[in-house]
């Protein structure tokens, strides 16, 4: 009997010397990983004007008949985030973007984009409680910044010149446009080449 419970003890042991040999081996993996896949950001496009150029001088009007002054100089920076009714990862953001604008008004202004049919756009502005924000319906807004997939956003500074921009899924990617901004280059990704 002692017997059995001597060779149990000496198989549990090594069971347990194998599980830390495992355990030792995948946090080396992660460690690897995690110095092979690089900080995403907003995913930038080749498309529009350039980061660094003068965004296009245009002068809009909100739903709610605000005036809206893109690419001349500005109080604030101005985050014009492009969105749809129909996308649901734009009203994921749509919190978020709230939360942004409320912790860095001081220095940003956030403008909701979109272009299409008058009456959808009143009611999603109704359906998501989006009043407070300047909602901009503008084809040539859209095509001045060449915006062929959403959400994107285009961050310009206070003198009406692009800063940043790209798709955008999360808060990390809206984020990374401030990051970018604040680097003095065009996006994270243009930062990982650079130090790569």
């Amino acid at each position: 009997m002692t017997e059995a419970l001597a060779i149990s003890n000496v198989v549990l042991w090594l069971v347990v010397l194998a599980l830390l040999v495992a355990v030792i081996a995948l946090a080396r993996q992660v460690g690897i990983l995690y110095e092979r896949v690089a900080p995403m950001g907003a995913l930038t496009l080749d498309a529009g004007p350039a980061v660094g150029a003068a965004a296009p001088a245009l002068s809009l009007r909100a739903l709610d008949g605000r005036a809206v002054e893109l690419g001349v100089p500005a109080r604030a920076s101005t985050l014009l985030f492009f969105l749809s009714p129909t996308c649901p990862v734009c009203k994921k953001l749509l919190p978020i973007l709230r939360s942004i604008r409320d912790a860095e008004g001081r220095w940003l202004d956030v403008v909701l984009a979109s272009d299409g049919d008058l009456a959808e756009h009143q009611a999603f502005v109704a359906r998501q409680d989006l009043a407070d924000f300047p909602y901009v319906l503008s084809r040539d807004l859209g095509m001045a910044f060449r915006v062929g997939k959403l959400p994107y956003a285009v961050l310009l500074d206070e003198t009406g010149h692009v800063r940043a921009k790209g798709l955008v899924n999360s808060r990390e990617q809206i984020e990374s446009l401030f990051n970018a901004s604040e680097l003095g280059v065009g996006s994270v990704q243009e930062l990982v080449r650079q130090r790569g």
